[in-house]
């Protein structure tokens, strides 16, 4: 077969595609002109964008994945997935892919090898290279192909996840559709670059600017992209530039686009250039042309009249799970008890996993070679290898928006995030990307991924290493938070996070890192979400997690010494709650609780706590409660002045006392 003859083949299969998809995306843009409107919310349409998607996946294999901006369905469509359930998604019927719980922007479909679509801005790219290290962990030469916009190229995000990909050499394609416009606003106003491949050479990834229009240029491109991924040579960017035939959205009116900005864009409209190189090159005649154009017209009419007959979503199904509270799987070890230091039991943890599940990956800042700042991972590069335990560059967005692509991809990892603080870089991967996906797949898929960070005020940490960020997470549905409070704890929670089948947060104590404990190392794991009795009491109940459990049992003690009998209950883990265990101790306790924790008061988890107890023992009991927390202000460096905030026993006792009425005995030495 000559290569004219097969270029002739493409090209004819290449407009049909097209074609339809046009078509496809003119009928669900009409559902929303409509007064009342037929399908509700935004819709971001890809017309003049088409022959990107349709041609480069021809260069690839089936089973490359593909990652893309949230004007994505025509990347939904050429990576195969049912054209009639795409469309319903997009109108938000129960038979959508998602069940019209994504819509158009978010729709994703991860059991396949469209991961999906990407609302936030650039924050696919870094969910593709997870996608990918986890491929080429399981010994597969795939290549993830990744789709932003022009105005996503000044995304943090973005040069995060270029980095990432160039550091570890990863099989991406990153893809920037450039239609000349950041939304509302000009591309040209926004970069100082001609073409915005340039910025790929920073990176050390081979760049080129392409004609987007141009089936074959397409087509090619992406061949020999992919082959460069598949010899290992690590990733690769391409501009693609396409013109854009409509407004940024379905409600766009462009009153600000000048006329001969949309005029060029119409010249370049690439279902116009391609049925003319089919006319000039004899391939079809202009009457073919019109039949397959009218063809695929009444394709995507039928279709839209399928999907607006079929049901909206029942209200039944709005609830679909976030999390699964199921017990994990796991085997069941003999225990061995040893004594080690709460770091010690954080290693011994992370070295089980690795050497237990091949799928394990750990990673992060500074966490390879030298083992960590805090030696959590010492030794583990040195006997697991660099390709299951590695350092990576300062790029937060990129350590959390990896895991999440590498959790989809099949991998299990566990990545650190040296201080909790930090996590506010990246906060998007967590919030708007792992507690998401069980729920916008009905459960298909999930992300079974564990973030380790640390905590706390110790003497000397400044504002911006100090704080306590628990509430935040907690309050997201979707993730699982944990906080451990002694050794065995530490190696506990971590083990049991690294079980369960969701996003789990881990939050560690770098206070109580030198402490010691005796550590169960080797046990079935437990399921998230039980909390634990330190102490029972009958006169109040000290509720509290995290660095206040020590403080809390020492001053149950004193208080003990005085007659007040305190029982102590570490929640261990505030998402999923132990409610049993919090009412079984305030029932005991005569509805007298102390919540106490080291995070501001306003907004603390705290605050949850009492109102969860008023809701659920309100009308069964009086309650007296009072909460032992730092105040509203943020925490200095000065140990002198962190102590005048932080709770300690001493405040943890008065309060206590207080609450009951007990005659406290003055400690022998004040509390520092």
């Amino acid at each position: 077969m000559t290569r004219e003859f097969e270029n002739s083949e493409f090209l004819t299969s290449i407009f049909a595609k097209i074609s339809f998809l046009r078509a496809f995306e003119q009928e669900v843009w009409n559902l929303t002109q409509v007064n009342p409107p037929l399908v509700a919310g935004s819709m971001h349409l890809c017309a003049g964008q088409e022959v990107v998607p349709m041609a480069a996946l021809t260069a690839l294999r089936e089973d490359d994945p593909v990652v893309c901006t949230y004007r994505g369905h025509g990347w939904a469509l050429a990576a195969g997935l049912d054209p009639e359930a795409v469309m319903a998604e997009i109108c938000q019927r129960s038979t959508g892919i998602n069940g019209g719980r994504a819509g158009s922007a978010y729709m994703m479909a991860p059991d396949s090898r469209f991961i999906g679509e990407n609302s936030i801005v650039g924050a696919g790219t870094t969910i593709a290279c997870g996608v990918a290290m986890a491929h080429r962990l399981q010994g597969r030469d795939t290549v993830v192909v990744v789709t932003i916009g022009d105005g996503a190229m000044n995304q943090g995000s973005v040069h995060e996840a270029m980095v990432f990909a160039s550091v570890r050499k990863l099989p991406v394609i990153f893809v920037i559709e450039n239609n000349g416009w950041s939304e509302l606003t000009p591309t040209s106003d926004m970069f100082h670059a001609d073409r915005l491949a340039v910025r790929g050479n920073a990176y050390g990834i081979p760049s080129a600017t392409i004609s987007g229009i141009d089936p074959i240029v397409v087509r090619d491109s992406f061949a020999m992209a992919a082959a460069h991924a598949r010899e290992g040579k690590g990733p690769s960017l391409l501009e693609c530039k396409v013109p854009r035939l409509w407004g940024h959205y379905n409600r766009d009116i462009e009153h600000y686009r000048p006329k001969a900005d949309r005029a060029d864009a119409a010249a370049r409209d690439p279902l116009k250039l391609v049925a003319e190189k089919l006319v000039s090159d004899g391939i079809l005649s202009e009457e073919e042309v019109a039949a397959s154009r009218l063809e695929q017209e009444e394709a995507a009419r039928a279709m839209a009249a399928r999907v607006m007959a079929s049901p909206t979503p029942s209200p039944d199904d709005a609830r679909q799970p976030v999390v699964l509270n199921a017990a994990p799987q796991g085997s069941t070890r003999i225990p061995k008890i040893r004594e080690m230091s709460y770091i010690e039991a954080v290693n011994a943890a992370l070295r089980a996993e690795l050497a237990e599940d091949e799928r394990t990956i750990l990673y992060g800042e500074d966490v390879g070679k030298s083992g960590g700042i805090f030696a959590a991972a010492r030794y583990l590069h040195r006997d697991f290898g660099g390709e299951r335990v590695f350092d990576t560059p300062i790029a937060e967005n990129a350590i959390l928006g990896s895991a999440v692509g590498a959790a989809l991809a099949g991998a299990k990892p566990i990545v650190e995030i040296m201080w909790a603080d930090f996590i506010f870089v990246a906060l998007d991967q967590l919030i708007n990307q792992a507690a998401n996906i069980r729920y916008i797949t009905g459960g298909k898929s999930s992300v079974p991924l564990v973030v380790r960070t640390q905590q706390g005020a110790t003497p000397g940490s400044c504002a911006q290493h100090s704080q306590s960020i628990e509430a935040f997470l907690a309050h997201m549905p979707g993730i699982k938070v944990a906080l451990a409070a002694t050794p065995h704890d530490s190696y506990t929670l971590l083990r049991a996070a690294a079980a369960d089948p969701d996003p789990c947060v881990v939050i560690e104590a770098r206070g109580l890192y030198p402490t010691k404990g005796q550590v169960e190392i080797a046990a079935a794991p437990e399921p998230a979400g039980k909390a634990r009795v330190h102490r029972e009491g009958k006169d109040v109940a000290i509720v509290t997690w995290g660095t206040m459990v020590g403080a809390s049992i020492e001053a149950a003690e004193r208080l003990a010494a005085s007659g007040c009998d305190a029982a102590v209950l570490d929640l261990r883990w505030l998402s999923p709650l132990d409610e049993k265990a919090l009412l079984d101790v305030v029932r005991t306790a005569g509805g007298r609780v102390l919540v106490v924790h080291e995070a501001v008061k306003t907004g603390g988890f705290g605050a949850e706590i009492v109102a969860k107890l008023h809701e659920l023992l309100g009308d069964e009991m009086p309650l007296s409660i009072r909460r032992v927390t730092a105040p509203d202000t943020r925490i200095p460096a000065a140990p002198s002045l962190q102590a005048a905030l932080l709770p300690n026993v001493d405040k943890i006792v008065a309060a206590a006392a207080d609450l009951t009425g007990a005659s406290v005995v003055p400690a022998l030495e004040p509390a520092q």
